[in-house]
């Protein structure tokens, strides 16, 4: 069981860099690329927060509110990675998570 934890989290932190990636091409794309660099973006973000989602959905005992999950360790090394515009995004998704909520595809890019 522990291995399968920290093959997630693996998971997570892959995630995390392919959406730090994205958001990097994304903030030095030309305009006539922003279109396509955005859309990348937000398709990795949704991912990284899906694998989050696995993630802890999977854990022995899931966390039941959002100080529970912020204070998990790999919980707080993803708040650290993450530029702050992309903080509220996460937090709005972490919510969700706790709740139990899980947005369908055309929810999430509202």
């Amino acid at each position: 069981m522990q291995q399968e934890v920290i093959k997630m989290s693996n998971h997570v932190i892959d995630a995390l860099d392919t959406a730090l990636r994205s958001w990097n091409a994304m903030a030095g794309s030309g305009q006539e690329n922003a279109e396509a660099a955005a859309d990348s973006f937000e398709a990795s973000f949704y991912r990284f927060i899906d694998t989050v989602r696995e993630w802890v959905y999977g854990l022995e005992q899931p966390p039941q509110s959002m100080e529970e999950l912020f204070d998990l360790p790999l919980i707080q090394t993803v708040l650290d990675r993450l530029p702050a515009p992309l903080y509220l995004n996460f937090e709005t998704e972490a919510e969700l998570m706790i709740d139990g909520i899980v947005r369908i595809d055309e929810d999430k890019y509202d």
